[in-house]
């Protein structure tokens, strides 16, 4: 059966509202490599990040007995090696169900409140069981999963040593959360070049391309704020006349916010092609001479958007640079990938 977004929310809140038993006292340690030029993270009072937390969200992350026909899990669209995103234009689920959008990157994903490019889910735990219930994604239930786990020895001490509970929805949703938090990418050449102060982290064409991104011309960063390259805003940027998928307007009905979209991270933007809520853009060429050409101008298309007259040797060295927001430490953690 299809659940409407808010029809299974509801059923989340009611599940996530079970009472947590005092388990292992969150210990004081660097779970995450945090650089010192970013913010502080701000993580939830009754989900602080424990190992054995971190451990139980590693495992269901990429548990496949999580979806119904047991062939997918969480990181089968969420790769490392593709900064947790899965080189597809949609996101596809069990029996080939094509999903909405284009699968987004997880990298910091622990800073935002604002889940899915429509804004849909406001915390990090509601959003780990979302894609179980949705019948485009795992079409599954938290119940039936746990009738697959009763009696696992290994699920049982963990949620045990986790949550101080038996293998339920309140441990599943907040340490696969846990584990998430732990997806710190900050790391890139462009990092060492900015904040570590190696000149010779760029190469020419990527430092002239860094002064093109930081212009007040072209306004970048009014919404690809560094150190994190987003603003966690929703902007309209004239992709379409008429858009398809409405965005946020989804979510709040309201007509000043169709094609309205969560404005992405841009960490790791040369390994999560192909690009926009759709993914109808195939290369990072293609998205910055969209900027360029300034948008088809829909009605709502934000005032930053306007015709930006780079050269071609321009367009060429802002692509350089956002290729040194690539972490290889990120996407190549092993801490991050499949356990053993």
């Amino acid at each position: 059966m299809k659940f409407p977004r808010f029809t299974y929310l509801l059923v989340l809140l009611a599940s996530l509202s079970a009472c947590q038993k005092d388990a292992e006292v969150p210990v004081v340690q660097d779970f995450q490599n945090i650089p010192s030029w970013f913010p502080e993270m701000e993580i939830p009072t009754e989900n602080q990040l424990t190992k054995a937390r971190i451990d139980l969200g590693r495992k269901l992350f990429y548990e496949k007995k999580l979806s119904r026909d047991e062939s997918i899990s969480c990181g089968t669209c969420h790769k490392l090696e593709n900064a947790f995103t899965d080189e597809l234009s949609i996101a596809t689920g069990i029996e080939g169900r094509l999903g909405l959008r284009n699968t987004p990157t997880l990298a910091n994903i622990g800073y935002t409140d604002i889940m899915f490019m429509d804004g849909g889910v406001r915390t990090l735990e509601l959003q780990a069981q979302s894609p179980i219930f949705t019948h485009e994604e795992m079409d599954f239930t938290i119940a039936e999963f746990l009738d697959r786990i009763e009696g696992d020895e290994t699920y049982t001490r963990m949620f045990d040593e986790a949550y101080g509970q038996e293998p339920g929805a309140f441990g599943i949703s907040r340490s696969i959360a846990a584990f998430e938090r732990t997806f710190i990418s900050g790391h890139s050449r462009f990092d060492a070049y900015e904040y570590q102060g190696d000149a010779n982290a760029l190469s020419a064409a990527e430092k002239r391309g860094r002064d093109i991104f930081f212009s007040s011309e072209t306004a970048c960063t009014e919404c690809h704020v560094p150190p994190l390259f987003t603003n966690f805003e929703f902007e309209n940027i004239g992709l379409y006349e008429e858009y398809a998928d409405t965005g946020l307007a989804r979510i709040t009905q309201m007509d000043e916010d169709k094609g309205k979209f969560k404005v992405p991270n841009l960490r790791n933007v040369a390994e999560t092609a192909p690009y926009m809520h759709n993914g109808s853009m195939g290369t990072l060429e293609e998205v910055v001479s969209h900027f360029n050409a300034g948008g088809v101008g829909h009605v709502n298309q934000s005032p930053l958007i306007k015709p930006l007259g780079l050269t071609e040797q321009e367009k060429a060295d802002l692509v350089a640079f956002l290729h040194s927001l690539t972490d290889q430490s990120f996407i190549n953690n092993p801490n991050l990938s499949e356990p053993d």
